[in-house]
């Protein structure tokens, strides 16, 4: 599996564990949020916790102090199953979560393959469960470089990242606005005033283009900005770097200034088109989807068991997953005939009979259960079964 996939596959994993630990609340401050980086010491955790342990059976609610104590004895035995917390660090929350009817239940989940490093140590017991540091890893952090000029004040240079804007410099344009010449004069400073342009707009985007170049995997595009037609002219007369000039984007936007303040209009103007880049590679993925199911012999198909089949015989080229996707590929084993299968589980309580004996007494092996996300994810990167003769 490459890494960006792999990628792709935890931030899913914890964008769907993010969304079902927010709506989880607790009686009182009773659940436990346990946040290990991978600088801390799997010992220095324990110790922690069995001192918290100990504070715990100073609260005077009887059932809040068994509620805490649980959660902190269960986080423990779910430590204890680490020898290291690895190169990205251990999130562990758990606690009596209300399931309704003035009823809880104790629940614990680990997060161990987070698609960052955990910057920070973190223990907490409140009503809610501390997410701060998850929420952070799934902020966007695609860059675009932005560029406004116009051909007498200035020309200004950077890049936003988030909902940051960094102004990385601002050029002052020593181009004549005007001249009171004539006759013969009057075209000499013509072609004067054109060439002091002309070295102005290359000055200009030379300077943009090293600053972007070195930057150019994580760049998404950029976006181009100013108070008249310069910015026309300059993308359309080859002044920037040819793999620069692939990330232009258009429309180019006008704004009032071409300094710093140009560059936060630029990037409030901007807006919508930076979400469209961002969604043109998965647009461009679905048209084509689409576009392949309604020819008269398709090569694209759709729905669990074709997809399932196609990847089995190594016959899939790009996969899409939707994540909205919530299903489970389930194992389960029927206790009486002792008959396995696996199947597809919509819901937690959708529990099938034994297809062999329709017995009721069947139990789900954990070993053979996982998110279908993951379990078709991890068929595409698998080598393709062989066919039987």
């Amino acid at each position: 599996m490459s890494d960006e996939l792999e990628q792709q596959q935890r931030r899913l994993r914890l964008k769907k564990a993010l969304e079902e630990l927010t709506a989880m609340r607790g009686m009182g401050t009773e659940l436990v949020t346990v946040i290990v980086p991978p600088d801390k010491m799997i010992h220095d955790v324990r110790q922690h916790l069995s001192q918290e342990a100990g504070q715990a059976a100073n609260i005077k609610s009887k059932s809040t102090r068994k509620h805490v104590a649980d959660a902190i004895e269960s986080a423990i035995a779910t430590i204890n199953r680490y020898k290291t917390p690895g190169e990205s660090g251990i999130a562990i929350f758990v606690g009596h979560v209300i399931v309704g009817n003035n009823k809880s239940r104790l629940i614990s989940t680990v997060v161990d393959d987070p698609p960052q490093p955990f910057p920070s140590f973190r223990y907490r017991c409140d009503s809610r469960f501390e997410l701060s540091q998850l929420e952070e890893m799934l902020i966007d952090r695609a860059a675009y470089g932005l560029f406004v000029i116009d051909r007498f004040p200035s020309q200004g240079y950077g890049l936003a990242t988030g909902k940051r804007m960094h102004c990385q410099e601002h050029i002052t344009s020593q181009v004549p606005s005007k001249h009171g010449r004539g006759g013969q004069s009057a075209q000499r400073f013509e072609r004067l005033i054109e060439e002091a342009a002309h070295n102005f707009f290359k000055k200009s985007a030379e300077r943009a283009c090293s600053y972007w170049l070195p930057q150019l995997e994580n760049l998404e595009g950029i976006i181009v900005g100013g108070p008249g037609a310069t910015k026309d002219y300059v993308v359309k007369n080859d002044y920037f770097h040819h793999e620069i000039k692939k990330l232009i984007r258009e429309p180019h936007f006008d704004v009032g200034y071409s300094n710093e303040s140009g560059l936060r209009e630029l990037l409030q103007r901007a807006g919508g088109l930076m979400d469209q880049i961002e969604l043109e590679a998965e647009r461009n993925l679905v048209d084509q989807f689409l576009s392949e199911v309604m020819q008269p012999h398709p090569k694209a198909t759709y729905g669990e068991a074709m997809i399932r089949s196609a990847l089995n015989q190594g016959a899939v080229h790009t996969l899409l997953l939707s994540e909205a996707l919530r299903k489970r590929r389930v194992g389960w084993s029927c206790k009486p005939c002792g008959h396995e299968w696996e199947a597809t589980q919509t819901s937690l309580s959708d529990i099938p009979n034994c297809p062999s004996c329709d017995s009721e007494d069947i139990r789900e092996d954990p070993d053979r259960s996982m998110d279908l996300m993951d379990e078709l994810t991890m068929l595409a990167g698998a080598p393709p079964q062989p066919r039987s003769a």
